[in-house]
């Protein structure tokens, strides 16, 4: 079986999210798409951040109705700071009958040369890229590799962050998200501050 693996803080996960995972399970030749809840992006503020569990909820919640995508806290259990090397060796580990793969958007891939053991990660693991609007060029090195795989999913121009901010300001976002999402950020009464 053939997984792909879509890493992000999903704080809160929306319909882009769902859109483009479901495109890349329904379009490639992925079994699954492992939607995994990252404990903390060092590059984002932590302040905004919801809980662990809560942003595992989300995304449970977000894809209990699409048999192909599954919730995953696999990070959770994982040393802080942690790497998706370690993420993917250890997961590889775990499930050693499935074959793991990496999804990213293409601005992503422009400075997955700067990722720790990056050659590693292609070495053992296909990357599933989906098109995102990029600034820069593909390093030379990803352009023509068998390894990685350019799907051409959507453009999606969705943020969380976005979401965080309509919620503050009373705006009307629920399109953005599922009903199942918008109703436990409701009743969590998240994002209001």
């Amino acid at each position: 079986m053939k997984i792909g693996l879509y890493f992000g803080t999903f704080n809160p996960i929306h319909v882009g999210h769902l859109i483009i995972a479901n495109y890349m399970v329904e379009y490639s030749d992925l079994d699954e798409i492992w939607m995994v809840v990252t404990p903390h992006n060092p590059f984002k503020k932590k302040s905004t951040l919801l809980e662990n569990h809560h942003r595992y909820e989300l995304v449970y919640r977000a894809t209990e109705n699409y048999p192909k995508l599954k919730p995953s806290d696999i990070e959770f259990k994982l040393p802080q700071p942690n790497y998706t090397v370690h993420t993917l060796a250890h997961i590889s580990d775990v499930y050693p009958d499935k074959e793991f793969c990496l999804i990213m958007g293409e601005d992503n891939l422009n400075s997955f040369h700067k990722w720790k053991n990056y050659e590693a990660i292609l070495e053992h693991h296909e990357i599933y890229v989906y098109p995102r609007i990029a600034d820069g060029t593909v390093d030379h090195q990803f352009k023509n590799n068998a390894k990685i795989h350019k799907v051409d999913a959507p453009i999606i121009q969705i943020s969380s962050t976005s979401i965080r901010n309509g919620i503050k300001d009373k705006k009307n976002i629920k399109p953005m998200l599922t009903n199942e999402v918008w109703q436990y950020i409701d009743e969590m009464n998240f994002y209001k501050k």
